[in-house]
């Protein structure tokens, strides 16, 4: 019976199991990498708070955070004197900068969300939840095996019979491992019904306390009793004061309580002392996570390899009492490729065109992989690569390409790589193909990597230049390279006239709006584009469109050398313009969206203006970044009313030269629950502004989503609940 119970156990859950175990392989590995940068201070329990929180006040121009890890490192949230806030792990006597704290490894993150949801988001937390507690039972069920067949409890470590290799391997590790892994399903079904909060949690016990009238004001912290006899080991978490406000307070998490502390006095202002639940479920977590110790983390590798090395042993066992034979099928990847192609590509045109050379190289009896630029990594039978990319901005790598330089400086490659780089870009543009460029130069630098072809740049995605580098590529490899893409020839713009109704002076960013009717009925809508060329001028330029009633509201930044913004300056009311409209449908609001989350810094704020006029019942939450209040005097007159009136609008706004000198990023920081909330519930994410805010939303919606989400920014992009519109 036993027997029979653990096979089908085993079975249904099989692919589940296998799922959890390689991630669970991934995951162990984790905790011993971080371990090993280094950066821990084994003294926590001689090392006072007081002394730490002293000496990174005196090296940061500002500290948000502290934090104690389970792995011994010492972390903080500061501000730099660049005005840039970082995560830092640092020396906790001398405050000093150990390391920039990096991005989780994206394998890590994809492990992660495979883990534990399995990319279903709570459907996939139950099924994990469940085949959690199928391992339980087979781990018993096995242990229960493991007794009879060896005759007893007391001759579990008695010699094993024997046999093929599979069954005996299978009983011998199963001795050793058979706790380890009993302690893994267990930790896991507890945590999953602790995350379904299927365990009663008792109240916590919070008590205030009556301040002092005449306690003594100390004036460092280093002097507080409290900060003195703290010592790092007993800390988790230090939330530092806004202000020098005495209203403003520590909040320290210690590893039995919370405490609101008084910055002034030391006093405790407030006590939450956790109940036993809590530090039940701590080391739960780390026993099935390994986080902080790394014998643990090396035991949970070793069972997660020998419940793979379970399933292949326990199927051959099958199979053979069975008397069933069973085939592996084995999918190429992109180790099994002799040609790579990368591709970096903002709007589509480079990753047709690498799409009809992927096809063509395979018509040519090549082994062939394809991925973006920002996915680069060890290919370990690759002898070419092909680099398509685009130029984004003013000289920027596409979004999907912005980590492959950092990328490549850390990657070696196993042969020496014959490469060939193509960029895409317009003539019109001074930074034409920079990007390919500073690609090309990269690779030209590095040892191993030999140009089989110059540089190729193709302007405005020209079918013939195209064909010329393949015909030039194809007779290099001996392959025919047509390279069709089957593309739609893109029409002339359509002029048309338009007529000022008005223009604004200057505000005190040299940024003014302007509203344009069109003398004749055309159709247009929030976010699509306004095509300008000026006059002795033949490059058009573009603004983003807010549509207000049946006008075209454009916010411009004037810059002094700036022809298409200093041309429509000089506009005074009556003027007519010739311009054409861009379908710019990829940033237009989504009809059936119910949140959508508006990012801006700036003139970014533009197609948001239009799109919160919409009768739809949809959430808006803006998150609008500027240097100063006086910056957004200009657009009171659109956005007061509306953030007023409208109660499903939230306005959330930064000042980047006054206040608390914030960016939108850090906003967005502090709010994170809002991007998971809208992102959970299939809302919508879009940002407009300057390429340097877009990098910076989304390196924090990365590291946000790696933290707690259960989706990617590549997934989102093409589900289409990631919109951007950077310049």
């Amino acid at each position: 019976m036993w027997r029979y119970s653990h096979f089908v156990l085993a079975l249904v859950s099989s692919l589940f199991l296998l799922v959890a175990a390689i991630t669970g392989v991934i995951l162990a590995v984790e905790p011993i990498a971080h371990q090993a940068k280094g950066y821990d201070v084994r003294e926590l329990d001689s090392i006072s708070l007081g002394t730490t929180i002293g000496v990174v006040k005196e090296n940061y121009d500002e500290v948000f955070a502290l934090e104690v890890t389970t792995a011994g490192f010492v972390k903080a949230a500061v501000l730099t004197s660049e005005m840039e806030t970082q995560d830092v792990y640092i020396d906790a006597l001398t405050g000093e900068t150990l390391a920039i704290v990096q991005e989780r490894p994206a394998i890590y993150s994809f492990a992660t969300n495979l883990h534990r949801s399995l990319f279903l988001k709570t459907l996939g937390r139950v099924f994990v939840g469940i085949i959690a507690l199928l391992l339980l039972a087979i781990a018993l069920t096995g242990f229960l095996l493991l007794i009879q067949r060896q005759g007893g409890l007391r001759k579990i470590f008695a010699r094993v019979h024997k046999d093929y290799p599979e069954l005996q391997y299978h009983v011998l590790l199963s001795r050793w491992f058979i706790i380890p892994i009993i302690i893994i399903a267990f930790t896991g079904v507890y945590l999953s019904a602790e995350k379904f909060e299927l365990i009663p949690t008792p109240q916590t016990e919070v008590v205030e306390y009556t301040p002092q009238d005449d306690a003594v004001i100390y004036d460092r912290v280093t002097e507080i009793p409290f900060f003195k006899e703290t010592m790092l080991s007993e800390v988790r978490e230090v939330a530092f004061p806004f202000s020098s406000d005495p209203e403003e307070y520590y909040e320290i998490t210690l590893s039995d309580r919370e405490v609101y502390v008084n910055q002034a006095t030391g006093e405790i202002v407030k006590s939450t002392t956790y109940p036993f639940i809590e530090a039940v479920s701590k080391i739960s977590w780390v026993l099935h996570t390994g986080e902080g110790t790394v014998l643990w983390s090396i035991v949970l590798l070793l069972a997660s390899i020998s419940i793979l090395y379970f399933m292949y042993s326990g199927c051959v066992m099958s199979i053979k009492r069975l008397s069933k034979k069973g085939r592996t099928l084995k999918m190429p990847d992109k180790d099994d490729c002799e040609y790579i192609i990368l591709v970096g590509s903002e709007t589509g045109t480079s990753h047709s065109y690498a799409r009809a050379l992927y096809q063509d190289l395979t018509a040519g009896g090549k082994n062939v992989f394809m991925t973006m630029l920002n996915t680069y990594s060890a290919f370990a039978k690759a002898q070419h690569i092909i680099i398509f990319t685009s130029t984004y901005g003013e000289g920027e790598a596409p979004t999907n390409a912005r980590k492959f330089i950092e990328k490549f400086k850390t990657i070696s490659q196993p042969n020496e790589i014959a490469y060939a780089v193509v960029g895409f870009g317009s003539r019109e543009y001074p930074d034409y193909c920079k990007f390919a460029i500073q690609v090309d130069g990269l690779l030209q630098a590095q040892a191993g990597f030999i140009p089989q072809l110059p540089l190729h740049k193709i302007n405005n995605g020209d079918v013939a230049q195209v064909k010329e580098w393949g015909a030039q590529y194809g007779k290099r490899i001996g392959v025919t390279l047509p390279l069709d893409t089957k593309k739609k020839v893109k029409e002339a713009a359509v002029l048309q006239d338009f007529k000022v109704l008005k223009r604004t002076v200057l505000n005190v960013d040299e940024t003014f709006i302007i509203t344009l009717l069109p003398v004749k009925k055309t159709s247009f809508t929030s976010g699509d584009l306004l095509a300008i060329t000026p006059p002795d001028t033949t490059v058009a330029r573009q603004y983003s469109i807010a549509r207000v009633e049946n006008t075209i509201v454009l916010s411009v930044k004037k810059h002094s050398m700036g022809k298409g913004s200093s041309y429509l300056y000089s506009l005074n009311e009556g003027a007519i313009i010739k311009a054409s409209i861009n379908d710019n449908s990829h940033f237009h609001l989504p009809k059936k969206a119910r949140q959508v989350v508006m990012i801006a810094n700036g003139t970014g704020i533009a197609p948001f203006i239009g799109m919160l006029d919409t009768k739809a019942p949809t959430e808006f939450y803006v998150f609008w970044g500027s240097r100063t209040g006086a910056s957004t005097a200009l657009y009171d007159d659109y956005l007061l009313e509306k953030n007023a009136t409208n109660p499903r609008i939230q306005f959330y706004k930064s000042y980047s030269r006054e206040g608390d000198k914030r960016y939108v990023q850090d906003a967005l920081r502090i709010r994170r629950d809002v991007l998971l909330k809208v992102i959970e519930d299939k809302g919508v994410i879009m940002i407009c502004g300057s390429l340097a805010m877009q990098n910076d939303v989304l390196d924090l919606l990365e590291e946000t989503l790696a933290q707690y989400g259960t989706t990617d920014i590549a997934s989102l992009k093409e589900s289409g609940q990631l919109k951007t519109d950077c310049y």
